[in-house]
């Protein structure tokens, strides 16, 4: 399942934003209708009106609707990310009701134009043009809170990372200032924000470093705090959505020196619960800041410092070997979603492609 692209949601336009519009080109609508006879002229230019203000609200509505991600369609971890971020039973709520919405200023202006065809007076049709109007405000100040909700809803969904399923994912997890970011850093091309105090990092973030063709994608997870799950923001459940659904390896990151921010004991108390929660990926458990250490501990199997660059290659080494994405069992078929240069490459079938692919099988 393909990444979804957050910062391509649409700005939400607040509700008399919506109307303005609408009435606006309604009324430019009108200019456009031409008959000698005014009486027909007149029922004509508010039909047109009514229809046009009808439609360009429901348009407006329905492209949110459809530009709007549906929850069906996300992963398990998109979801529950989401559900962390704004709350899936809101989100479906509010888009809900902006599908109400279309739908219902449409059968006004169907209605709406029903009645001006039984008028038979020119002020009739300029009272229930205005009436039409009054009744399309109505709904959209019905579903006014829906609006503005989605506009705040979708600033905060444009923050969150875009995970691609089909690449391998490591998930970084770990209590509060233990050098998450830090390591990431060191290890991808992204640059995840890095502050020298607790909770140094806000919200998910996404780096990635790449290794014979394939992108391995790492996540940034909150710090975590060694307290119940009830008692966790919205920002550690963000953590906790990474951690239950993504990642083909997860780094548990702790700090064993004198001045950690978090003792040692609730670490371990958090590792044990992180234990407890992610089962069938492997947990590789690194111990950071090693520059602050005379001599590596012998009861530490990984030992790195972001720092200093120590123990960085070994890691990313064992990462890749315990992901093993890399394994090929067929060197004329390349893995899913590997890489290619040459994207119009066609499957298999005459004796030239396959050459091709055994030549390029030799540099893999």
């Amino acid at each position: 399942m393909a990444s979804i692209n957050w910062r391509s949601i649409p700005t939400v336009l607040y509700p008399q934003e919506i109307l303005d519009k609408a009435f606006s080109r309604a009324s430019k609508q009108a200019n456009l209708v031409e008959d000698p006879d005014k009486y027909h002229r007149v029922r004509k230019q508010m039909n047109r009106m009514v229809q046009s203000a009808a439609d360009i609200i429901s348009s407006t509505l329905l492209d949110y609707i459809e530009k709007w991600p549906s929850l069906n369609s996300l992963s398990d971890f998109d979801q529950a990310l989401v559900d962390a971020a704004v709350g899936n039973d809101d989100f479906r709520r509010n888009l809900g009701a902006l599908q109400w919405a279309s739908d219902k200023v449409i059968r006004l202006a169907s209605d709406s134009q029903q009645k001006m065809l039984r008028l038979r007076e020119i002020d009739g049709f300029h009272k229930e043009r205005r009436h039409a109007y009054g009744r399309i405000s109505s709904i959209v100040d019905q579903i006014s809170d829906s609006i503005i909700w989605l506009g705040d809803a979708r600033n905060i969904l444009r923050k969150l990372p875009s995970i691609d399923s089909l690449e391998p994912c490591i998930v970084v997890a770990g209590s509060p200032n233990v050098g998450k970011s830090a390591l990431i850093n060191s290890l991808s091309s992204g640059e995840p924000e890095v502050a020298e105090y607790p909770f140094t990092t806000k919200q998910l973030h996404l780096g990635h470093f790449e290794h014979r063709r394939r992108v391995y994608q790492m996540v940034d997870t909150p710090g975590l705090l060694d307290r119940p799950m009830f008692e966790r923001n919205n920002i550690e459940m963000q953590a906790i959505a990474a951690l239950e659904n993504i990642g083909d390896v997860l780094l548990f990151l702790i700090d064993s020196t004198d001045g950690a921010t978090t003792p040692l004991k609730e670490q371990n108390n958090l590792f044990k619960e992180v234990q407890n929660m992610i089962t069938g990926k492997p947990i590789l458990t690194i111990h950071t800041k090693s520059d602050l250490f005379d001599k590596k501990p012998s009861n530490i199997e990984i030992l790195i410092s972001a720092k200093t660059g120590s123990g960085i290659e070994e890691l990313r080494k064992i990462i890749i070997e315990k992901i093993a994405s890399n394994i090929v069992s067929d060197p004329l078929i390349l893995p899913d979603h590997w890489y290619r240069e040459d994207d119009s490459i066609k499957p298999i079938g005459s004796q030239q492609e396959i050459l091709r692919r055994q030549d390029e099988a030799r540099y893999l």
